[in-house]
């Protein structure tokens, strides 16, 4: 088993493993059974490793809650999927202590000096409070559970709710067969499948919050496999170039935004950096911007890879850097195992190049459902595969593209209007660091577009001058009859932008939502 590396601690895979027993062992003894959830709200940090194996070895869903939420969101997630137990860092029990219910049990960890440097929180706010439960000091009460591991499940991961509460995604536990086939994914979707004979030789970083589907099953295969994992509190672009250069990082899974923000860095900064170890980087979660993406493979060299997919269908395709140069824009092609679909309106297949609603499935995976939601499972299927509400299309050679959300999708005068399209062209112009254009209520066409700008330094472009811009670019039903700017978009930390709470206040009072 490999090293975790977590700030200035090093554990070995298997001391994070006797914790998590011992930890086992106090969650059944406070009723935690097979079935049950053991949530937790965690920074990233070694308490989620112990967690979440604790959880698997009872039998019980491990089920990640955004440190980010409201009071009323933590104690929604909290309450839908019947938490037995949370386990939380001293800093974020805090702000969220009115958000648990009286019949959930509280363990406390410690907020480490890592992680609390990395967010400013003071040293007597990352204590345990008086009258709390130490997570540290409870699980040493116990010795290790040595009775056998029950079936684990999944974990439960609550998608992002950017088109309303979130739900929560659950899978029973697999049959080997069906393990067997998403562990096949998962190593091919990290660059893990040529390594797995020999994983001591693989260094990765989890550089994504844990609370999220991606990096969340990342670091836990990672450390399943026996692989070398550092584990960063919280990402920063110049921090992660001088780990490569450290610990000789051979293998990465990031989101866009972290793109972004890399080659925004200073040349001088960026020659400082040794990456060459770098061997297989992948990268899923949002759309990259092509003109980005070929900037960090000039940089890091043909290693970044990319794969498409959702929590709940699994990742369905895949392409190398080489099919990326040579198909730019693409999300790859169906791994084995996969089948993608791009249809109509009618269920009927799209000819090539004609966009459609993407569907998908990896078959043999165990099923999914939401959790305490039956009809809405229902309607995620279709023609027997999953819609993770993406339009797209194939090109001649197979490989797909995707032009945006169905739920962006703007119908404006009977005419369907993707807004990405208009994003990735409006990217390009002076003076614009980050934008996103969705449909906003129009008494004559049903809906009208809005673009919303986030300017870079320096002079901003008036709304005028965007729409001039773009007039000689796109057709003119494609450019927004509104512009306007802001210092900062609202983004989740995977690089998704919050366009439903762009788009909440044009539409309030209004009967029907995009």
């Amino acid at each position: 088993m490999g090293v975790i590396w977590s700030g200035a601690r090093a554990v070995e895979a298997a001391d994070i493993r006797q914790r998590a027993l011992r930890a086992a062992a106090g969650l059944e003894s406070l009723g935690v059974q097979e079935g049950d959830a053991v949530a937790f709200c965690l920074r990233n940090d070694l308490a989620f490793f112990e967690a979440t194996q604790a959880a698997g070895n009872l039998g019980a869903f491990a089920v990640a809650v955004n440190w980010h939420c409201t009071i009323d969101e933590g104690r929604y997630v909290l309450e839908d999927c019947g938490a037995k137990a949370l386990v939380i860092h001293a800093d974020l029990l805090a702000g969220l202590r009115e958000a648990i219910p009286d019949s959930v049990i509280v363990l406390s960890v410690p907020t480490p000096p890592d992680v609390a440097a990395a967010y400013g929180v003071a040293p007597e706010a990352g204590r345990v409070a008086p009258g709390d439960t130490d997570w540290n000091a409870w699980l040493e009460g116990f010795a290790p559970r040595e009775a056998a591991p029950r079936q684990a499940p999944s974990t439960i991961i609550y998608t992002s709710g950017t088109t309303g509460r979130p739900k929560g995604v659950k899978r029973a536990a697999a049959t080997p067969e069906q393990a067997q086939a998403a562990m096949a994914m998962l190593l091919r979707s990290y660059g893990y499948a040529d390594w797995a004979d020999h994983p001591q030789d693989i260094v990765t970083a989890v550089v994504g919050p844990i609370y999220h589907s991606a990096p969340n099953a990342h670091a836990n295969v990672s450390v399943n496999l026996g692989a070398n994992v550092v584990v960063m509190a919280r990402f920063d672009p110049e921090a992660l170039l001088a780990l490569i250069q450290e610990k000789r990082i051979t293998h990465l899974n990031m989101a866009p935004i972290m793109f972004s923000r890399l080659v925004k860095l200073r040349q001088g900064v960026r020659a400082r950096y040794d990456v060459s170890s770098l061997k297989f980087v992948a990268h899923a979660a949002a759309p990259v911007s092509p003109p980005v993406k070929r900037e960090m493979l000039a940089w890091w060299g043909p290693v970044i890879n990319e794969y498409y997919g959702s929590t709940e269908m699994g990742n369905v395709t895949f392409c190398t850097a080489q099919e990326w140069l040579a198909h730019p824009g693409t999300v790859g092609k169906p791994m084995p195992n996969a089948v993608v679909r791009v249809v109509d309106a009618q269920g009927e297949d799209c000819p090539v190049g004609v966009p459609g609603e993407v569907l998908g499935r990896n078959i043999g995976f165990s099923d999914f459902t939401y959790h305490g939601d039956e009809e809405k499972r229902r309607r995620a299927e279709k023609l027997g595969l999953i819609s993770p509400g993406d339009i797209g299309y194939f090109d001649a050679d197979g490989f797909l593209f995707l032009c945006d959300r169905s739920s962006d999708m703007v119908i404006s005068g009977g005419v369907n209007i993707y807004p990405a399209e208009i994003e990735a062209v409006l990217l390009k112009a002076p003076g614009v660091a980050d934008c996103a254009v969705f449909g906003i209520p129009d008494e004559e066409y049903g809906e009208a577009l809005c673009a919303v700008i986030q300017p870079q330094p320096g002079p901003v472009p008036s709304p005028t001058e965007i729409r001039a811009w773009l007039r000689e670019r796109l057709a003119g039903f494609k450019v927004p009859r509104e512009v306007e700017f802001t210092d900062a978009l609202p983004r989740e930390d995977s690089g998704k932008i919050f366009k439903r709470k762009l788009r909440e206040p044009y539409w309030a009072g209004h009967d029907r939502r995009i």
